[in-house]
């Protein structure tokens, strides 16, 4: 069973060009469905049937899992199995007539345009190594939109500074351009003439965002660096890389973006993942209304 699941992932690793964080993710929850199998008795697939999977469902929930895990992890179920019928291992999907659990989606938590302005500022005023690559980051994340993932694994190829552009790699291995304003662009080349250079210490690389070691900034490592930049200019409630790309996509439907043109922005391969937005930037427009309205 094990093998299959390895079979799986080999898969959607090299024929769907899924990343590896996605893979890491799938591998884990899959995994979690084995062990709970193994306690059932099952044996081999072919022993898995739709009460194995609503029973599993069952389980997670009394577990107290969040919804959205719950439904993460069906859907992981889900796909394996479709991949062992296209795959022609079993006939028929115990998971198909399984419904996943409904997920009540919350709404994005962005940072107001003022407070946005008093992080960038914020990590503008010094001129270490350290703040140059701090500044380029928070300026480029505010401008495109991109993913953590996506920001981390830029390379010093990606950005083009004569055409004011930056090329980088989203989900499924999607390839996007992606413009950049007047200060973004600044910082990025005052980062990469003066700032990268002090902090690869005469190191190689191709990695364009670098720690004080020389090597690839990390993903836990930019959480910290946005976390503690937004501590540093009073802004108390927990901002994150992504906190960064909700602020883009609702400031720009805000200035009067199209939803076609965000959603290409921000790489979504579906545009009813970029409509949520449309419902923070309606409601940030009701707070202002209401308190602005003499009447309201």
């Amino acid at each position: 069973m094990e093998a299959q699941v390895e079979e799986f992932l080999q898969y959607i690793s090299l024929e769907k060009g899924y990343s590896v964080h996605t893979i890491a993710a799938y591998r884990s929850d899959l995994s979690q469905f084995l062990r709970y199998l193994g306690r059932q008795g099952a044996s081999s697939w072919e022993d898995v049937g739709r009460s194995h999977v609503l029973d599993y469902i069952a389980f997670l929930q009394s577990r107290e899992y969040a919804s959205s895990t719950v439904a993460r992890k069906i859907a992981a179920v889900k796909s394996f199995f479709h991949f062992q019928v296209a795959d022609g291992t079993l006939q028929d999907e115990p998971s198909a007539a399984v419904d996943s659990p409904r997920v009540e989606k919350s709404l994005p938590h962005p940072l107001s345009v003022d407070e946005m302005e008093r992080l960038l500022a914020g990590a503008g005023e010094a001129n270490s190594a350290k703040d140059l690559r701090d500044c380029a980051l928070l300026e480029l994340m505010y401008a495109t939109g991109m993913r953590a993932s996506e920001v981390i694994g830029l390379d010093t190829h990606a950005v083009d500074l004569e055409a004011g552009t930056v090329r980088c790699l989203g989900k499924g291995n999607k390839e996007r351009i992606l413009p950049l304003y007047g200060r973004a662009l600044d910082a990025l080349k005052n980062y990469v003439e003066r700032g990268r250079p002090e902090l690869l210490r005469g190191k190689d690389g191709e990695a364009l965002f670098v720690n004080y070691r020389g090597r690839p900034l990390t993903r836990q490592g930019l959480w910290l660096i946005v976390k503690q930049r937004a501590a540093d200019v009073g802004i108390e409630r927990d901002v994150t890389p992504h906190t960064l790309r909700h602020s883009f996509a609702t400031h720009m439907l805000d200035g009067g973006a199209g939803l076609r043109e965000v959603q290409q922005l921000l790489g979504h391969a579906n545009i009813s993942s970029t409509q949520i937005y449309t419902k923070v930037s309606t409601q940030r427009k009701r707070e202002t209304y209401d308190k602005a309205h003499p009447r309201a």
